[in-house]
């Protein structure tokens, strides 16, 4: 299969590309959203990007705490939830990829229609649609 941008898999993207927009390191991004990718490690769950996206907002508004509300944080991800679904259609992998991508001929049917560029859109409009919605978290 194709990767996505600079090697990296749609929800590892997603979550390295706002880390850096908000110039944040650490040694776990990405490695924390690589069982996410391809729609949850090929098992047909929702779209990386979006997983990604979720987990670049709890990066930001994510609570330290048990005394911290997470009601800024849900609103944020449902926000999100919504903003994918109503611009790409679905939230799952193999219903915007159109296969399934834990079979051969899913894998295949990937590479030779280069869906990979679907994915690459995915995870450019997720950055994108995180980033706005931080602007008003």
């Amino acid at each position: 299969m194709s990767c996505c941008i600079d090697g990296l898999y749609c929800a590892e993207t997603v979550l390295s590309d706002v880390a850096e927009l908000h110039d944040i390191h650490s040694p776990l991004i990405p490695r924390i959203a690589t069982g996410l990718c391809s729609g949850m490690a090929r098992s047909c769950g929702p779209c990386g990007a979006l997983t990604g996206g979720i987990l670049a907002l709890n990066l930001i508004l994510g609570r330290d705490d048990t005394s911290t509300s997470v009601e800024r944080n849900y609103a944020a991800v449902q926000e999100l939830m919504e903003q994918f679904r109503a611009e790409h259609g679905s939230i799952h992998c193999h219903e915007l990829l159109e296969c399934d991508l834990g079979t051969a001929a899913g894998q295949q049917k990937y590479n030779e229609q280069k869906l990979g560029q679907r994915c690459n859109r995915f995870s450019q409009n997720t950055v994108t649609m995180v980033e706005k919605i931080l602007q008003y978290a």
